[in-house]
């Protein structure tokens, strides 16, 4: 693809663009946030259950442009829940996690970190300020790839084994800050895969394989990865710190995409959650079962449904990408 041919790409007529999500169900999770129960819950655990808990809640309110409607008793309960974690960093060796501590509840991944971050962000949290220990995240975090990984063991194998899903989620936050190296470093990891490439190590091969569903746009994303994600990410990156972006490394991801939305209407080709166990609390403890969700999650993930949500996100994209191009910031 060279530049003419992405312009007349980019100016082909839309379709209609999709409802948007029924306000009762928005208003439903509001109501639930607001509640005691949520407050018991987020006192209980700030990230678990899976899908059906506070966080989750807050998370698809915030991707579908509904952040306002998340209640300040629910993001006062998060920002103190998230404090008080008993472990504030990520447990790379077996002695950071002491006796007594379990880390995947009493501990965060970036992942976690990166989504969080810009939902109390979007409610008008100032979240290094508010939750010091995020703040130092990125940075501390971040493998020679310019990447980070949710598997501790990456952090040991010898190689710079990022996953796509940790890295966005991180990259996504910093955007919402001042320019960084960290930042910059995370944007080339993703150039430097295409947007579409899962990781060329050996420890993280099995990433090669999950990268062959990215090109199926799923909503919502929570943590989860597609190529609409990343590509929307690297060009708000691009306009917001007046970087160049070589066409050669995004024309690929922009081609799957217009496949994906012939008519520029995105609609959810898998869900990234289906499938995927939770731990839950039960009278004699935390145990691991099926996941369940809510009314507004089943709504406004329909597997083949149009999405109003990313249909905004892929008009959103073309056009920062006609500015990148009247600027001369993508190189042939």
């Amino acid at each position: 693809m060279d530049l003419d041919s992405l312009r007349r790409a980019l100016d082909a007529e839309d379709g209609a663009a999709p409802p948007p999500i029924d306000p009762a169900l928005i208003a439903g999770s509001a109501a639930y946030l607001a509640s005691d129960a949520a407050a018991a819950s987020i006192a209980a655990d700030t990230y678990w259950p899976k899908w059906d808990g506070p966080w989750w809640h807050m998370l698809l309110l915030f991707e579908l442009g509904a952040a306002a409607r998340i209640p300040d008793r629910a993001v006062e309960a998060m920002v103190a829940g998230l404090g008080a974690l008993p472990l504030t960093i990520f447990p790379i060796d077996p002695a950071d996690s002491p006796p007594g501590t379990d880390p995947h509840r009493d501990s965060s991944c970036h992942c976690a970190v990166g989504t969080m971050w810009q939902v109390l962000a979007a409610c008008g949290v100032d979240v290094p300020r508010a939750v010091p220990w995020m703040a130092t995240w990125p940075a501390r975090y971040q493998l020679a790839d310019g990447g980070a990984n949710c598997d501790a063991d990456a952090y040991r194998c010898g190689e710079a084994a990022s996953s796509m899903v940790a890295t966005v989620a991180i990259f996504e936050a910093l955007l919402g800050g001042p320019p960084s190296a960290v930042e910059d470093r995370a944007a080339q990891c993703l150039l430097d895969r295409r947007l579409l490439d899962g990781s060329p190590t050996r420890h993280n091969a099995d990433e090669r394989i999950a990268a062959e569903a990215w090109p199926r746009l799923t909503f919502p994303r929570f943590y989860f990865y597609d190529v609409l994600r990343g590509l929307s990410a690297l060009v708000r990156w691009a306009e917001r710190r007046g970087r160049a972006v070589p066409l050669a490394a995004i024309g690929p991801a922009i081609d799957v995409i217009r496949a994906q939305c012939p008519d520029g209407v995105a609609r959810i080709g898998r869900h990234g959650h289906a499938g995927r166990t939770t731990l839950a609390r039960r009278a004699d403890g935390w145990h691991r079962g099926d996941a369940t969700t809510f009314p507004l999650l089943d709504a406004s993930g329909a597997v083949g449904a149009p999405s109003a949500a990313l249909t905004q996100q892929w008009r959103a994209t073309r056009d920062a990408l006609r500015r990148l191009i009247e600027r001369g910031q993508l190189s042939a």
